[in-house]
């Protein structure tokens, strides 16, 4: 498969010039080298969510695919993963591959609609749960990792293919409340009212999420990267004893060759125990300071964050100072992926967004 590259980073909401990619200054090899809390020349940038609504080869897409299809056919998938991290000029491109995409072959049905995900047969008893299916990730999801297979192809070393998959406590919130939900109420009610049931609902996802994982480090992505988003609903206590067992599971059945991050949203209380849960990277999100998170899982640590995506809405000079004050407490360390506190937002500027990458790789360039 071959992609066409853009010649400069479209910038059409912005009165600034536009910044042309230099696939000579991203690598694969610095992600993944940062992701080991090893030295590099300059920080490595990636976006969660870069491959979406913002890249305009996406929207054409779009216009005559639906999400689904993307994410399922193998040569889209990749090209508008690639496309994205050839657009924005980061070090890791990352799949479009939905986190909900292996519940399918469990036997959840579900559609991707503007609002989020819709979960027509939700789980709400003990026999729901068992009637889940387990996961074969080569004969049910071989989609994916042929996707990540096509992207590794084409990009080379040049940039990090970057994996993903949901965390078993996001994926089972989804299942129990059919959806997004604004407290994830319901999903906290069946914990407590039916330990026995939620706990075997966590440990079927978990087996289904580590093999995922470990398929796709084989197909060939670099970092994966696991998104327990919701992880930071439960107080530490609850955490501790009923999801981060099957966290440390899941993240135990990447290969040791491929790095792994572990990133919750509002896990300020949490982030003790999703560090000792595991990951090679710990996520973080814009809630917190970077140098206080950074402290509490260990400067020898690897460390994933932190911008408010806000901040790209609000303008260059809203967004280079955010940048300036995270690399300020990152003090150029090794370990330090700069991302986003969560995905890029919908109306982001795609220009601005390549000028971040810039700007971060220029100020955080070492000798």
């Amino acid at each position: 498969m071959t992609i066409a590259r853009p010649t400069s980073a479209p910038n059409s909401a912005s009165t600034r010039a536009p910044v042309p990619p230099d696939p000579t200054r991203a690598s694969a090899a610095r992600l993944v080298a940062a992701a080991r809390g090893e030295p590099t020349d300059a920080t490595p940038v990636w976006y969660m969510r870069q491959a979406g609504s913002i890249v305009p080869a996406y929207r054409e897409l779009r216009e005559r695919h639906s999400v689904l299809e993307i994410a399922r056919t193998p040569e889209l998938c990749a090209r508008v993963s690639v496309l994205a991290a050839e657009t924005f000029d980061t070090d890791g491109a990352v799949m479009f591959a939905d986190v909900l995409l292996p519940l399918g072959p469990m036997g959840i049905e579900f559609e991707l609609a503007t609002e989020g995900p819709v979960i027509a047969n939700p789980i709400r008893s003990a026999a729901d749960v068992d009637r889940l299916r387990p996961l074969e990730p080569e004969a049910d999801a071989g989609f994916v990792l042929e996707a990540i297979r096509l992207a590794r192809a084409e990009l080379g070393e040049r940039r990090a293919v970057v994996g993903l998959a949901g965390g078993p406590f996001t994926l089972a919130a989804y299942l129990v409340e059919g959806g997004a939900a604004r407290d994830y109420v319901r999903t906290r009610a069946f914990l407590h009212a039916e330990p026995a049931a939620f706990g075997r609902l966590l440990d079927r996802l978990a087996d289904a999420t580590g093999a995922y994982l470990a398929a796709q480090a084989r197909a060939g992505a670099q970092v994966v990267q696991l998104f327990d988003t919701n992880a930071g609903q439960l107080d530490p206590a609850t955490y501790e004893a009923v999801v981060a067992p099957r966290v440390r599971r899941i993240l135990d059945a990447v290969p040791a060759g491929t790095a792994s991050v572990h990133f919750a949203i509002n896990s300020g209380t949490l982030l003790p125990h999703l560090a000792a849960a595991g990951g090679d990277v710990i996520g973080i999100d814009h809630r917190q300071s970077l140098a206080a998170a950074w402290s509490t899982i260990g400067l020898d640590r690897a460390i994933q964050g932190n911008l408010d995506g806000a901040r790209l809405l609000a303008g260059w000079e809203a967004t280079r100072s955010g940048a300036d004050a995270i690399l300020a407490e990152a003090a150029g360390r090794p370990g330090h992926v700069f991302n986003l506190g969560h995905g890029v937002a919908p109306g982001t500027d795609p220009g601005l967004l390549a000028e971040l990458t810039a700007y971060v790789r220029e100020r955080s360039r070492r000798a």
